[in-house]
């Protein structure tokens, strides 16, 4: 069998420049350059606000991370959040209707019966699984009496006697 070699830590990114990633020094950079902007066009006490609230919030884009994901991951992830219902309702439309191509969808064909599952009692799932934890190893008791049937069933048959009946006593 052809062995592979698996990747791991797919999920870090590359360092660049010391502990700073590609993505946070793309944003860093993006920051210093609208704040050498800043400085171009306002005033001094006006960059600075400025300046500080650009830094600060590339800083946080940059750097923090809220439950081990990128904060622009969770701003995304609250936007969409916010655009979706809050309370979801199936409904289920029984007319024709059109999809995508502008076809008429086919008429609803009439239900067919369904027939009922076999529905499994704790005791024999628990005894289900021990079967299979047990790769075949235990029958199972219901299994175990039907073939001590067929065996005996069977023994009787080659042997010519007929199955053993009870005598009253």
């Amino acid at each position: 069998m052809q062995q592979f070699t698996v990747p791991q830590f797919i999920d870090v990114e590359d360092k660049i420049i010391g502990p700073v990633t590609a993505r946070q020094f793309v944003i860093m950079l993006g920051g210093s350059l609208l704040t050498a902007i800043c400085y171009k066009l306002l005033a001094f006490t006006a960059f600075l606000a400025a300046g500080m609230f650009i830094m600060g919030s590339c800083g946080v884009l940059a750097f923090f991370k809220v439950n081990g994901m990128p904060f622009h991951f969770f701003i995304l992830n609250f936007f969409q959040t916010l655009g979706r219902p809050g309370l979801r309702v199936w409904n289920k439309m029984v007319s024709g209707f059109q999809n995508d191509l502008g076809e008429k969808a086919p008429p609803p064909r009439p239900a067919t019966p369904v027939s009922p599952t076999k529905v499994y009692a704790a005791s024999r799932l628990a005894e289900l699984s021990l079967i299979v934890d047990t790769r075949g190893a235990y029958r199972g008791e219901g299994e175990e009496k039907e073939t001590a049937v067929k065996f005996r069933a069977a023994a009787n048959t080659t042997s010519g006697n007929e199955p053993n009946s009870r005598s009253k006593k």
